[in-house]
């Protein structure tokens, strides 16, 4: 018989740190129709991507360590997801980027992604309707 022990998330490497990430949203998904499947390679920027059971609507989405934003993601209709405080997160990268104006000029102006370690508070007020 196998005895059960609950992992300490800050024990874990990276890669176990994203594959326990992506096993926490696709439950939290799957509370709203949608089952996951994880890409071994990046496809279109994505990580994985979430199909709807309504058989029309899917979602290419990266997952992150937190709120990024990257050139390489404009364009391709991706979603950002990152859980912070026990809270998920997951925005379509785009529209959410046009709200946060000191990002998209970095972007703009640099060639690497912008992100941030921790939200504030006026980000967690514009991000609030992206909560899981």
């Amino acid at each position: 018989m196998y005895t059960f022990i609950k992992i300490r998330y800050k024990d874990l490497n990276s890669k176990a740190k994203e594959m326990y990430n992506f096993q926490k949203v696709s439950s939290v998904l799957a509370d709203y129709g949608f089952t996951t499947m994880w890409l071994n390679n990046d496809w279109q920027g994505a990580d994985f991507i979430a199909v709807h059971f309504d058989g029309v609507t899917d979602l290419k989405i990266q997952l992150k360590s937190r709120l990024t934003f990257d050139k390489k993601y404009i364009n391709k209709n991706i979603f950002i997801c990152f859980i912070e405080e026990n809270e998920i997160y997951m925005y379509p990268h785009d529209i959410v980027l046009n709200n946060f104006k000191q990002a998209y000029q970095y972007i703009n102006n640099n060639n690497s992604p912008w992100s941030n370690k921790k939200l504030t508070k006026e980000q967690k007020k514009l991000l609030d309707k992206y909560i899981l």
